[in-house]
């Protein structure tokens, strides 16, 4: 009766051992389960950071762009300063020149003037002087 008893028994150990093995499978799978959730999560987070550092890696290749079509703009103004400079100064030496020029005109005109006024007064003196020994 001993065996009799003793089946029952090992059955029983073999049932309990058997739902704490499945308590412990579920308990496993659970945390399988959780562990696969919380690895997508990261999985997620990760993709998340990457995507905005391409973001910010595409802003700061923008800003680059901008930062260096500025400098080639400042630098192009830089060069049409001078150049406008350049332009300037060469004027003013060309309206220099053509004042200096003007006045040797004016110049020789006004000599030339006083030559035709000298003329004139000899003529007149000539002519008076003829008028008085006519007489």
């Amino acid at each position: 009766m001993n065996d009799d008893a003793t089946v029952p028994a090992v059955a029983e150990a073999h049932r309990n051992s058997a739902e704490a093995a499945r308590n412990d499978a579920e308990q496993f799978r659970r945390l399988a389960e959780e562990t696969r959730e919380v690895r997508d999560h990261h999985r997620e987070a990760l993709e998340a950071i990457r995507q905005e550092r391409e973001h910010l890696r595409n802003a700061a290749e923008t800003a680059r762009i901008a930062s260096e079509e500025a400098r080639i703009a400042a630098e192009t103004a830089r060069t049409a300063g001078e150049e406008a400079r350049d332009a300037a100064h060469a004027a003013r030496e060309a309206v220099v020149e053509t004042v200096r020029v003007t006045a040797e005109a004016l110049s020789a005109s006004l000599e030339q003037m006083q030559l035709v006024e000298d003329m004139r007064r000899t003529l007149r003196e000539v002519r008076d002087h003829n008028k008085l020994e006519s007489n």
